[in-house]
């Protein structure tokens, strides 16, 4: 029985804790008023009924003392004997209604006059209840008075009653009041405790919605609000300001340190080109030149070579993204570009089967990032699917009526019915220094993070999807070019749609 009700409170306590606090708070507030009202209730209600009682007993007795003086009790002689005679008649004598009024002869308890039904109100043992007092009798208060002693011997006893029902309405009014009384003022400290609670809430709310925001935001500059009162809620928000005054130092001076590192990397790029340049030119006339194991060498160590331009220059623009430098724009047909990287690429497909759909679509943007671009994405399909795997990139117009402010896109395609992205890998694919676990090319793990770091310089956006049942599509969006005409073609570069089969 105890570890039950043990486990009934815990389990109270673990609801009551999983409240909000507020609603703690008015809860408490409310059940401590309760509690209160609850005993107040108690000790009042049973003074008010204790003295409803005592005033009803009191009434009675007095009631029961007027009778005595009132009545006469004379003997008088008949021809039948001596007989008792009351007057006046108790029925002439005011009472209330349900009282009841006995005369009785002590020495034989016989009744010599009553009210009309009245009922016996002595003792089971027939005795005659006290001649002088009160008492409680079969639901009654009777009030007995003795007159006499007679010359017949004995006394006569006045009994008085009323029944005790005549006062429970009373008492059953005073009950419903306390109890209302309770609920109303439980409920009453219910509401304000919730008010109270709520205005107490108040500057927590209002420090949650800052940084919610600042959340939002990431603005670390922000200013917290401070509660006018020198209270536990003021010190927290002191503590958040100076907390916020920290991680925004912390902040610059991390972007001070990454600004520092993007630019080193970015002039050590491009500082690194022009050796890199003479030291290409002149492995080419040494593998040119040579034979044998030297020029087998000179060979090798040109194609190291060339994959480290290749390296310094995917560098140098994710430094240039990095650190916001803007490149040249210019209109670039997106159809030509992706045409120029397949033909690059053909050579280098295998038993893939690379098919273009090229639509003209001009843009403003620089040619050679996204060529960078499109070469990167078609080598990513390459590298990462097994022989005979169809590839196909395309390029065209989309948007519209369907898009937000009907605005048209120009639309980059990459797509291939290969093994796909795992699940796992995509949320880090564009991230640098990513490769997955298929990647059979010896790639630096860039690829993907210049790709979207050219998409996101030009304005537009890049995404994977998977295809229904295997194989990875990857769209680019790029906002079109500010001259093309209504149509959305360009029509001082015109391209008729193109369809190769590189092989």
């Amino acid at each position: 029985m105890r570890r039950a009700a043990a486990n009934l409170l815990a389990r109270v306590s673990a609801a009551f804790d999983r409240l909000p606090i507020r609603t703690r708070l008015a809860l408490a507030s409310a059940l401590l008023t309760f509690v209160i009202l609850c005993g107040f209730a108690l000790v009042v209600g049973s003074l008010t009924v204790h003295r409803i009682r005592s005033d009803f007993n009191t009434e009675v007795a007095a009631s029961a003392d007027d009778l005595s003086s009132l009545l006469h009790i004379s003997v008088i002689d008949t021809s039948e004997g001596r007989r008792l005679v009351v007057s006046p008649k108790i029925d002439a004598y005011p009472a209330p209604e349900h009282a009841v009024i006995r005369v009785i002869l002590s020495t034989s308890a016989s009744v010599i006059e009553h009210t009309p039904h009245a009922p016996e109100l002595d003792p089971p043992d027939g005795r005659i209840t006290g001649l002088e007092g009160g008492v409680n009798v079969d639901g009654y208060r009777v009030e007995s008075r003795a007159e006499g002693p007679l010359s017949t011997g004995g006394y006569v006893v006045i009994q008085y009653a009323r029944p005790l029902s005549d006062v429970q309405p009373t008492i059953a009014r005073v009950e419903l009041l306390l109890v209302l009384g309770t609920l109303a003022g439980s409920a009453l400290a219910l509401l304000a405790g919730a008010t109270i609670a709520r205005r107490a809430m108040q500057p927590i709310a209002t420090l949650t919605a800052t940084a919610a925001e600042i959340a939002r935001t990431q603005d670390s500059s922000a200013a917290i609000p401070q509660p006018e009162a020198d209270d536990e809620v003021a010190e927290l928000a002191r503590t958040l300001q100076g907390m916020l005054h920290s991680l925004d130092d912390a902040h610059a001076e991390t972007e001070a340190m990454l600004d520092r590192q993007r630019r080193f990397v970015a002039d050590a790029s491009h500082e690194l080109r022009t050796p890199l340049t003479s030291v290409l030119a002149n492995l080419e006339l040494l593998a040119e030149s040579l034979h044998g194991d030297e020029g087998d060498a000179a060979r090798s160590a040109l194609r190291s070579s060339r994959r480290m331009r290749r390296l310094v220059a995917d560098l140098l623009l994710l430094a240039r993204s990095d650190v916001g430098r803007d490149t040249p724009r210019q209109p670039v047909d997106l159809g030509q570009v992706v045409l120029d990287a397949a033909a690059e690429l053909g050579p280098l497909s295998g038993e893939h089967e690379l098919s273009i759909d090229a639509h003209p679509t001009v843009i403003d943007g620089d040619h050679d990032e996204l060529f960078r671009l499109t070469l990167n994405l078609i080598e990513n399909a390459l590298r990462h699917t097994p022989p005979g795997t169809a590839i196909r990139a395309s390029t065209g117009l989309a948007g519209g009526a369907t898009t937000p402010g009907g605005h048209r896109y120009a639309l980059l395609t990459v797509e291939d019915d290969g093994p796909g992205v795992a699940p796992e890998l995509a949320p880090t694919l564009f991230e640098r220094f990513v490769r997955g676990a298929g990647d059979r090319g010896g790639s630096f793990g860039l690829g993907l993070a210049i790709v979207r770091a050219v998409a996101q310089s030009h304005g537009g956006t890049v995404e994977l999807e998977n295809v229904t049942p295997h194989g990875a599509r990857f769209v680019v969006r790029l906002p079109l070019a500010s001259d093309l005409n209504d149509d959305g073609k360009d029509h001082r570069t015109p391209l008729e749609p193109v369809i190769n089969q590189l092989s």
